[in-house]
């Protein structure tokens, strides 16, 4: 039977009678761009029906550290809370909702009695005055909150709530999936990194380290180079997974204790190629090649060993042709390196180690990431601290 003509539907463009085709005006949260761009567009969608919502903000939880960062932000102008972390355990307020998984509406910010927090101070002291707070939950896991704020007192009636909680979970489920995606990459590329770690001298601490080390750089370069919150999230998802490609170098070359050959150390030049080349194939495999993020982590996996004076490898990239990112986690795994002991050396010190980057400034490494380090060495040492190896590391 010839199904087209029997049911005179299919091969056709024709219209059926009664039919209406409309533009679906949040079709931009489910198209291939990055996850600030969508939040721009679910801002100025909102404010068709609220005017008065000035403000749109998510922040990211991580369980492991219990920290809260910012991550994204709408408000037409730079953010009071812009490279911002605190823990969750010093917000009662946001805990309760954590716990309870309800909103919360503050119709006076400036009335609240948590304005001694310092993000609560921010966002008052740029004249918001109702905030409304949704909590990023899914499947019992915490995964952030999202901040409606208007300048306005007492902004937001019952039926804008009712508006507000339906974006809400419309962003949540966005910015969940992209997350949840990036951590499947993240886990498979990980576990290949491990196998990497247990052919080689490196650990998991110095993994967790250097990227803590990597994030606290993006962090305070942040305005001045540009960056957004979501840049420096990613940076710190992607910077332990930089040496993936040490899986395809023979464990000879990795465990050797003498100097290497020239011909060796040619092998050992390549792993940033065969890092990237599996990058491209887990990003294929599980269908996230369209991914915005995908390129940074490429751009890290294949020219954290680029040296600023074109001497580094694979691509003897120079200068601003390097990415960012990959200047950033060059520094983070060379300055942990250095201070990290391992069967052919002491550790060195923090100051030798950074006496040392100082030196390599403009030639090899990046002068803005290597003056972070310089300029906060309670912070480098409070990572340190936390992510201490207990024996050979």
């Amino acid at each position: 039977m010839d199904w087209d003509k029997s049911f005179g539907l299919l091969g056709q463009d024709k219209v059926l009678p009664n039919t209406v085709f409309r533009r679906d005006k949040l079709a931009f949260l489910h198209a291939s761009q990055p996850l600030p761009d969508k939040l721009q567009e679910l801002h100025r969608y909102a404010r068709e029906r609220l005017p008065d919502l000035d403000r749109v903000a998510v922040v990211t939880y991580d369980p492991r550290t219990d920290l809260l960062k910012t991550f994204l932000h709408a408000s037409g102008g730079a953010d009071p809370l812009s490279f911002y972390a605190s823990p969750l355990a010093q917000s009662q307020s946001l805990s309760s909702i954590a716990q309870g998984g309800h909103p919360r509406l503050v119709n006076d910010i400036a009335a609240a009695n948590w304005r001694s927090r310092e993000h609560s101070r921010r966002i008052s002291g740029q004249g918001y005055g109702t905030s409304y707070t949704l909590p990023m939950i899914y499947n019992g896991e915490l995964f952030g909150f999202i901040f409606f704020n208007s300048r306005q007192t007492f902004a937001f009636k019952e039926k804008d709530l009712d508006f507000l909680d339906e974006v809400g979970h419309q962003l949540s489920l966005v910015v969940i999936n992209e997350l949840v995606c990036l951590r499947t990459l993240g886990a498979g590329v990980r576990t290949m990194a491990q196998i990497a770690q247990h052919r080689d001298f490196e650990t998991g601490l110095h993994l967790e380290r250097m990227a803590h080390y990597s994030h606290l750089i993006a962090r305070l370069l942040g305005a001045a180079q540009g960056l957004d919150d979501s840049f420096v999230e990613y940076v710190f998802l992607f910077a332990p997974l930089h040496d993936l490609g040490k899986v395809a170098v023979p464990d000879a070359l990795l465990q050797k204790p003498g100097k290497l050959t020239r011909e060796e150390f040619r092998v050992i030049q390549e792993h940033p190629v065969h890092g990237a080349e599996m990058v491209d194939a887990m990003l294929a495999n599980f269908g996230l090649s369209g991914l915005p993020q995908a390129a940074m982590l490429r751009h890290i996996v294949r020219h954290h060993h680029e040296a600023l004076d074109g001497s580094g490898y694979p691509d003897r990239l120079a200068g601003t042709e390097i990415p960012l990112e990959a200047r950033i986690v060059a520094v983070a795994d060379v300055f942990d390196a250095l201070t990290s002991r391992r069967p052919y050396k002491e550790a060195w010190s923090n100051g030798e180690a950074l006496a040392v980057m100082t030196g390599e400034m403009g030639a090899k490494l990046d002068q803005d990431c290597v003056a972070v380090l310089v300029d906060h060495p309670d912070l480098v040492t409070a990572i340190q601290n936390r992510f201490q190896e207990d024996s050979l590391g």
